[in-house]
């Protein structure tokens, strides 16, 4: 009895209470096992002595007999994971002693055990605790995660999932920086002072040129000729002023080792102004009106190159969409085909200002003509004078290029951009012209044709046995399993009568119709004339214009009406295909309704220019995809046929236009060196007269004007 009184006095010390054992050795403040070591001794050292006697403390274990009680409350309040979780260098367990020999056995430097003093004295414990504090291995180098991932093993990219709105934000970020931020600078600059400009050019050369048929009619009195050299002179410098923008542009193209019609026009007018100052002294008529009138085209020239550039970036920046027109080689009979895919800004942007061919060309020359007008001044020099040589050089170059010359390329893409930018479509520069204009074939489809809700229901009616429902299911499985214009119309009809949905197998094409399996019966559907040819009895006043026919097992079942209508642009963008040579449709649709009698009657197109192949060559022809390196043609910003047809059809005019035109003025000039050379060699000066030269130049705009309109009809 007096060592149980002393060993609950010694549980009633505050050193060993319960609390301070959870405190201590709980998950709050973990101890370190020296601390816990320090603690053990200090209470040894100011325990009574009695106490020391029945408790044997070593430097590495603290006996207690008297906590199984406690030990017995902490154990019903720990579960089993927390009692038997792993633990860190720094955290202490309760780790139950099973036998006898565990509850003696020798611990570390590093445990605190408390087991009873003496077995036969101490209450009974069911399961006593040691409290252990281990202390874990410190990270070594050596070690490696049982889990590592192999150094440069490949990891594939999650795939990229396409939204149409970050799509759209990316076209909308794009075209703000580009055409956009272009645009607004076209528009700083304006039309008005060229329009303004070209319209003071044109009255100054409506004055001299006046003036000059009036010279010609001998209207002009010998004492009123210094007067009117003076005028002439006047319009030339008034002329000079308006153009100045023209000539500052041609001085730079020879700073950028570029020779172009406006450096011609430099030096026409540097020699413009010698002649006239001699004529001053001479009093001799100067050929200024026909320089006037060379200004005054240059002026044009340059209105409707920023007019179209201005159309181009005004298409682009409106865009919500792009699709581009590219070419695929060996589409379809051996022939290149134009398919259509997804566009970028910068298949616009990095070509549409690109210098073309027929620039090229032209450079080269009024090069070579500014070249042969030196050397027809020189021949007249040397066999003449000085002031002869001026006059023929003068002449020279006004006839090398005629006035029509400067807008041989302008005004055909100006035309054409108008007609593009109605339609929201542009073309991407020079290559996609000669890209678009070779020999090739255009793919049709059922979109192209009969846009979305152009197909309408107009009536239906059912025969024989089968219930309406069953019927509509049926002809609706057959024909959305085939495609085409009319699945959607069949689908909404289903959907409105609630019917069942089936799927169709065995789906067969034929002219002017397909046939499957519904719900393991036959099914037909097509036109009058396919039902005829299958055989399925046809009673009388079942014939209409445009309707599909469908047969079950081989009787009628339903006849449903079905309209379509005609879409402006795709009756223009078929027509427009159908017009040019080296240019052949091709349907790649699988609609039985779309043949050649019934396009025939609904667009009034020559199908002939049309290529209908089988449906197994369509569904090849409709499966294939532009290559990822295709070059991009063309830009559209609509869906519709009308504005990507035009960039075909317009190309190909484009070209021939400025090919023609070019060869034209070209002729033209050389022409016209050629008659001058002769004059020199023979001295014959009278004939260079301003009239003579004035009508000259304008008897070669008539072919030039005519060749530039070519692109307004496409």
């Amino acid at each position: 009895m007096d060592e149980e009184k002393k060993t609950l006095e010694n549980s009633a010390q505050p050193e060993f209470s319960l609390e301070d054992i959870l405190k201590e050795f709980g998950e709050e403040k973990p101890e370190q096992p020296a601390e816990a070591e320090e603690d053990v001794q200090i209470w040894q050292a100011n325990a009574p002595a009695e106490e020391k006697q029945d408790v044997e403390v070593s430097s590495d274990t603290v006996r207690i007999s008297d906590v199984t009680k406690a030990i017995e409350q902490l154990q019903a309040q720990q579960d089993e994971t927390q009692r038997f979780a792993p633990v860190s260098d720094e955290t202490q367990r309760f780790a139950p002693v099973s036998d006898e020999t565990q509850r003696f056995a020798p611990v570390s430097d590093e445990t605190v055990r408390f087991t009873p003093v003496a077995e036969e004295k101490a209450a009974p414990v069911k399961q006593p605790v040691v409290i252990h504090t281990e202390k874990a291995e410190p990270y070594s180098e050596k070690w490696e995660p049982e889990y590592e991932q192999p150094i440069g093993e490949y990891v594939p990219q999650e795939p990229i999932v396409f939204r149409p709105k970050s799509r759209l934000r990316e076209i909308k970020r794009k075209l703000v920086e580009g055409p956009e931020k272009r645009y607004y600078e076209l528009a700083e600059l304006g039309l008005g002072k060229l329009q303004a400009a070209i319209f003071l050019s044109v009255l100054v050369w409506l004055l001299a040129a006046g003036a000059t048929v009036m010279y010609a009619l001998g209207m002009v009195p010998g004492n009123r000729m210094r007067l009117m050299v003076f005028g002439q002179f006047l319009a030339l410098l008034l002329s000079t002023l308006l153009g100045s923008y023209q000539l500052q542009e041609g001085i730079a193209s020879i700073f950028r080792r570029r020779f172009t019609l406006n450096s011609l026009l430099v030096f026409s007018c540097i020699a413009c102004f010698v002649d006239a100052i001699i004529c001053l002294k001479q009093e001799r008529v100067p050929c200024c009106a026909a320089f006037c009138l060379n200004m005054t085209m240059s002026l044009w020239s340059a209105y409707q190159k920023r007019n179209t550039e201005m159309a181009q970036m005004d298409t682009m920046r409106k865009a919500i969409r792009l699709d581009s027109l590219v070419s695929s080689p060996d589409y379809y009979e051996g022939r290149p085909g134009f398919l259509r895919s997804e566009g970028e800004v910068e298949d616009f942007m990095d070509h549409y200002n690109r210098i073309s061919g027929p620039e090229k060309t032209m450079s080269v020359y009024a090069l070579v003509a500014l070249l042969v007008s030196v050397a027809v001044a020189v021949v007249a020099g040397l066999r003449f004078h000085v002031h002869m040589a001026i006059q023929v050089f003068c002449t020279s170059l006004l006839i090398a290029a005629p006035a029509t010359a400067f807008i041989t390329l302008s005004r055909p893409a100006a035309l054409l951009q108008r007609r593009l930018h109605k339609h929201g479509s542009v073309i991407c520069g020079w290559k996609g012209v000669v890209g678009l204009s070779k020999a090739a074939v255009f793919p049709l489809t059922d979109k192209d044709l009969f846009p979305a809700g152009a197909a309408k229901m107009n009536g239906l009616k059912f025969y024989g046995s089968r219930t309406p429902d069953e019927v509509v299911s049926y002809a609706a499985a057959l024909i959305t399993a085939d495609g085409g214009t009319m699945a959607p119309l069949f689908g909404q009809l289903l959907e409105s009568r609630n019917g069942y949905h089936y799927d169709a197998e065995n789906v067969r094409s034929y002219a002017g119709g397909i046939g499957g399996e519904v719900n393991g019966e036959s099914v037909l559907a097509g036109s009058l004339s396919f039902m005829q040819s299958m055989g399925v009895d046809m009673p009388s006043g079942t014939k209409v214009n445009s309707a599909v026919y469908v047969a079950i097992d081989g009787s009628l079942s339903g006849v449903f009406a079905v309209s379509f209508t005609k879409a402006k642009a795709s009756v223009t963008g078929l027509t427009t295909l159908c017009a040019y040579r080296g240019l052949t449709p091709v349907l790649t649709t699988g609609d039985f309704m779309l043949t050649e009698n019934f396009i025939r009657n609904r667009f009034g197109v020559n199908v002939k220019r049309i290529a209908f192949p089988e449906r197994a060559v369509r569904q090849e022809l409709a499966a294939k995809e532009p290559a990822e390196d295709a070059q991009t043609l063309a830009l559209t910003t609509r869906e519709d046929l009308a504005g990507i047809s035009y960039t075909v059809t317009g190309s190909r005019a484009l070209r021939s236009a400025s090919i023609i035109g070019v060869t034209i003025h070209m002729i033209a000039g050389i022409l016209g060196l050629l008659i001058m050379l002769a004059l020199a060699y023979l001295g014959a000066a009278y004939l260079l007269t301003p009239i003579n030269i004035l009508l000259y130049e304008m008897i070669w705009m008539i072919p030039g004007l005519l060749v530039s309109h070519w692109t307004r009809s496409v």
